[in-house]
């Protein structure tokens, strides 16, 4: 086994996640699969940024999807606006307990169980830069195959020696 290793031990949890937002997540990620959409959980982007998550169509379509768990949550956070220029499609994600009025109109919009999700309101459409869009599908393609590894090595510590 490595002195020193690149990878964190869980690079997907790292203490700024409750249980609620986790549960959003899960349910969004079960919706995304069920459309085939590929996504990422807590993917740093070029604006120092860290999106909760990422995800990439079969038609290389990118969508940042900002889970919020309460109303404090979206009134204290106001950095969604810089994630629209890492995406073609921003959509806020929550929970039954919190209500949906209080999300803009301009992002769409997705309510989750934690079982399944459903998209209450399709987020527009602002496609990317080019330049963007490459830098974007190349750093999500990095990040899966790194995490990739990271997954394989801790499944398999005899591999690293």
């Amino acid at each position: 086994m490595p002195l020193v290793s690149p990878f964190t031990p869980d690079p997907l949890v790292d203490g700024r996640q409750s249980e609620r937002a986790m549960m959003v997540r899960r349910g969004v990620q079960r919706l995304m699969q069920s459309h085939r959409v590929s996504l990422l959980p807590e993917m740093p982007l070029d604006s120092g940024r860290r999106a909760d998550l990422v995800c990439l169509s079969e038609k290389g379509e990118i969508a940042i999807i900002e889970i919020k768990t309460s109303i404090q949550d979206f009134r204290v956070d106001q950095k969604w606006p810089i994630y629209r220029r890492h995406c073609d499609r921003l959509y806020f994600a929550t929970h039954p307990g919190v209500p949906t009025e209080i999300f803009p109109d301009e992002c769409g919009l997705i309510l989750s169980d934690g079982f399944t999700a459903e998209i209450l309101r399709e987020a527009p459409l602002e496609r990317l830069a080019p330049a963007t869009r490459k830098a974007m599908t190349l750093k999500f393609a990095r990040l899966s195959a790194n995490r990739l590894l990271q997954a394989e090595w801790a499944a398999n510590p005899a591999a690293m020696d």
